[in-house]
């Protein structure tokens, strides 16, 4: 039953809230959430805290990715990183929907990447849409990514974008909403 929730909000499918199917989601939050705040009070060179990552992520962080705390993150185990990813500080991230992010992607400090949503007339159902992000792509400061966005290769996201549609890969696009500025040569 557990896992069947977890696939049904990265599916997309309507989640009513305040089901008891919902129940196994709550509980991944609220050890998620636990473990932010474990993370976010740990010192910043411990040696815990990979350890801490490995369980929120439930699998160890890839080859040379770095998280730098604090964070706010709610479903771990929804998110999949690759390898050389760096996040700057303060990432918040509501990942019911899922979010991969692939290697050699920078993301800067005050990052926020949206999964979910809510239906308008029946506002205690959820209807997420998951976020993926491609190789070698650099994410500005104080950007947000709403749900169902695929970012493609190479792309740059300036600092303070609302990213509300898919960016292309080899672009750079910034604004709100974002918008190509640039094309980049592959």
């Amino acid at each position: 039953m557990e896992n069947d929730i977890f696939e049904q909000l990265k599916n997309g499918e309507p989640v009513e809230m305040m089901s008891e199917s919902y129940l196994p989601a709550i509980e991944h939050m609220n050890r998620t959430r636990k473990l932010c705040f474990k993370i976010n009070h740990t010192e910043p060179d411990s040696m815990e805290l990979p350890q801490l990552f490995e369980q929120m992520f439930m699998e160890p962080l890839p080859e040379n990715t770095y998280i730098v705390p604090p964070l706010e993150i709610d479903f771990g185990k929804q998110i999949k990183l690759g390898k050389q990813v760096f996040i700057n500080h303060s990432f918040t991230c509501m990942s019911a929907g899922g979010i991969t992010i692939e290697e050699n992607t920078q993301i800067g400090p005050q990052a926020t990447f949206v999964t979910t949503n809510h239906d308008f007339d029946a506002r205690y159902t959820l209807k997420c849409k998951g976020i993926h992000i491609g190789k070698n792509v650099w994410i500005g400061a104080r950007v947000t990514i709403m749900p169902g966005i695929t970012v493609g290769d190479n792309a740059v996201i300036a600092g303070g974008a609302v990213v509300t549609k898919d960016v292309e890969p080899n672009t750079v696009v910034g604004g709100n909403p974002a918008k190509i500025l640039k094309r980049l040569d592959a």
